[in-house]
This record gives C-alpha cells, structure tokens and sequence, in this order.
C-alpha cells in the first residue's frame, strides 16, 4: 500500500504540485513519543539491520467509531501483527496474534499517573490498559512491552490505523471484491451480505473484516486470514490505480489521516524507505501466518473465551525471526495440526533453591497456565540454574514445558515416573515469568 502511495506522489508531482502535495501527506501523520516509555529492560536485536514493526488496527471508540462499541471508555485494537524485514531485504515475514490470546500483560503506566499491575489477559487489553489515558504512545508502549516480553523480539516501530481511515482507503479505490462462499449476517459487525462475489465499501468493507462469530468456526484465527486476504486486495488495487491521481490522493489522504506511528516513522520519507526496501521481494517470499495457537479450554476447561500459543511450535518461530532466519510457512502448519497440550504434560517440580517454598510457587503457576503438577518437594542439591530433564520418549513434553520458562532447555534425564516430566527450580527463575 506504501510503495504504491508514495509512487503516485511522483505521479501528481508536476509544476511544484508534488512538493505541496507532500507537504499535505506529510502533516496528516501522527508522531508519538515512546521515548523513555519503554524502559530498559527490554530484547536485545539479534540480527543488526532487521527490523520488525508492530501494526496495530485501532477501533477506538471515539468520534466516527463510536458506533461500532458501547460502554468502552479506553481505546481498543482490533488487529496485531508484526512484520519482519530481514537485514539482506530478500523476504518478509508478517505474523498475526490472535487478539484472544491468553499472554501476560507487564506493569504499564496508563497514562492517567495510574500504573497496573502485572496479569495474565487478552493480548488486546495491553492496547487498552496504555491508552487509558487517551494517548497513543501510552497505549502503543504497553503493546509494545507484551509483545517483547512474550516474543523475545525487539520492536523497531510502531503502527497503527484505525476505522476511518481503513473505510477511506477502500472507498478512495472504488471498493474491493470479496466472494463469500455463503451469506453472512453479523449483527455485531454491522454486516449483510449475500453469497458471492460482490465489490464491498464503507461500513460493509469494515464489517466484512471485523466479522467473525458469524463465519466459518466463528474463530479469531479464520477472521485473522479474512483480513490478510483483504488486505492484499487493498494492496494489489492500489497498485493497479497508480495512473489515476484522484483516487490515489483520496486513498492517501485517508491513510495519512489515520495513521500514527513512532516519531522515527512519521513522515513520508520514512515511510518511503520502508516501502523501497520491500520494493524488490518477490510476492512468493512474501509470507503471512498467524502464531499457533489452540483453545485454552484445552488446559483450562473454564476458559471458553481464548487461545494460548502452541508451544514450542511458537517460541522455535519467534527464535527463527530474532535469529533473521526465513521462515518455511508449511512447516509451521503441519507442526500446528497435532499440537501438544499443556494439561497433558505432567511435571514434578523440585526446589532447587533453598528457599522454601520456591516449588510450591512455581507449581501454582504451572497449574494455571494448564499443565498437570504430579507433585512438589527439594532437589538433593541447590542449584543455580533452572533445568528441565525428562525419560527417554518425553522429549516432546519437556520441551513444552521449557518454552514456557524463558532460556531453559530441555536435556534427557532420569525422573520420578516413567511419564512424568521433571522441573528443577534455580534462582533464575521468576514463577510470575512463566508463560
């Protein structure tokens, strides 16, 4: 979309209407400040010259949006993603988080001189809990800081764009064609449509994306590949316009006014050299997925309402794009089809400390997050580093469970049962860091 923007800019750039026109764009984008916002503690970039930028789509509830929400006070993000540009600018990799997703949220101011407290939630509340307050940056940084606490990524950038502008930028292109298999009718999106394919603007187009319970599984994750689809749609016919300078201007005009980004982003030149870079990548190394994932109903039966990531399916993917490594679609597919659950990992933990009660701690968490605690007690000796050991044919398992406990790695070991799983405690390990 911005590659094929920032060409009509050249378009329109004759007798000194390119500079002014430039000038209009330019001023439309909105900078926010993250500096001193996301603290120190955060993933060290692994791969000089790679950058991943998180997207935010924001349905903020204010103004024009108010319509699409009642009794939402906070702004709200509808849409996460990241993507990856690699150092030798040869592929990309875009990766969707379900918003369901079940993920520990860290401390965040809220803008308002309130700060929150650390808790597991929907990966979406972080956007909310920032944004209290009513700024972006705010709102921006503790998605940024969930993130890079449950990825190990570092985020380079920021982007976000909410409804209106998503609505202007189809309309400015005439709207895009979908083609439902079968009719959908979505109160909560505002949607009716027939089966078939039909062109969709304004409100339809925004509630054909935002559609879900009345789709398909009613799933995040098929409403997730929804709006890849659409929005290469978007993409492809911006393209095709980039002879027609009204339509291009009205598209631009729409996304500018609705985009924020980090200061280092906001402006075209910027953005132009992000789209350069992705200029040259064939569309076949050009790859979208959404992080695997599986109902947390699995682990937790009272929780019917989110997913949790498929482990270690979704630590070896964000280890593949911290280490610049291309990443084999298909791959992670067959790998998300027979996913291994938590509940059906059984872990005795150990304390490896000597602190008491450090086992029972970490135990707890270990039961909340779904898996099967068989029993606590001391290690033979302490220990200073957390280790996960497990009998020959558990290797799986194990490595379940030390995805969940960041730098920990599963080794072959002798345990308490042939079918159990067993944890060492070190003092390196946070129970309240436990995925």
């Amino acid at each position: 979309m911005w590659g094929a923007g920032v060409c009509s800019v050249l378009v329109l750039g004759v007798a000194g209407v390119g500079a002014w026109l430039y000038q209009d764009l330019n001023g439309n984008i909105q900078g926010a400040d993250l500096d001193n916002k996301l603290g120190g503690d955060r993933p060290v970039n692994l791969s000089p010259g790679s950058k991943n930028i998180l997207v935010v789509g924001s349905d903020s509830r204010d103004g024009d949006n108010a319509k699409y929400g009642k009794g939402l006070t906070t702004m709200q993000s509808d849409t996460l993603m990241v993507l990856h540009i690699p150092a030798n600018r040869e592929w990309a990799t875009v990766v969707s988080f379900p918003r369901d997703s079940w993920v520990k949220i860290p401390a965040c101011d809220k803008g308002d001189g309130a700060k929150s407290a650390p808790h597991h939630a929907k990966i979406n509340e972080a956007f909310a809990i920032g944004g209290a307050g009513g700024e972006v940056a705010e709102a921006a940084a503790c998605t940024i800081r969930t993130v890079e606490d449950g990825t190990g990524l570092r985020i380079d950038h920021f982007a976000s764009v909410d409804f209106q502008g998503f609505k202007g930028m189809v309309n400015a292109l005439g709207g895009i064609e979908v083609c439902p298999e079968q009719a959908i009718h979505d109160e909560k999106a505002h949607l009716d449509l027939e089966a078939g394919c039909q062109t969709v603007r304004d409100e339809e187009a925004l509630g054909y994306v935002r559609a879900r319970y009345s789709i398909g599984d009613g799933s995040d994750t098929g409403r997730i590949g929804r709006q890849q689809e659409f929005m290469q749609a978007l993409a492809e016919k911006a393209q095709s316009k980039l002879t027609s300078p009204n339509a291009l201007y009205g598209f631009l005009q729409s996304a500018t006014k609705s985009l924020t980004t980090d200061d280092d982003l906001a402006g075209i030149k910027p953005l132009y050299g992000i789209a350069a870079e992705l200029k040259g990548i064939p569309s076949d190394r050009l790859t979208f997925l959404t992080v695997p994932n599986y109902p947390r109903e699995v682990d937790v039966p009272t929780d019917k309402a989110n997913v949790v990531w498929q482990y270690p399916q979704a630590a070896d993917l964000f280890s593949a794009l911290a280490k610049d490594q291309e990443i084999e679609k298909k791959r992670y597919q067959a790998a998300a089809e027979d996913p291994l659950y938590a509940s059906s990992v059984r872990v005795q933990v150990l304390n490896g400390t000597g602190v008491p009660g450090r086992a029972a701690a970490v135990a707890e968490k270990l039961r909340e997050a779904g898996f099967t605690v068989t029993g606590t007690g001391n290690a033979r000796e302490t220990t200073r580093t957390t280790t996960v050991s497990h009998p020959q044919g558990l290797k799986a398992q194990a490595e379940v469970l030390a995805s969940r406990l960041s730098g920990v790695r599963a080794g072959q070991g002798t345990g308490a049962a042939a079918d159990v799983v067993t944890l060492v405690v070190g003092p390196d390990l946070d129970p309240g860091e436990i995925r």
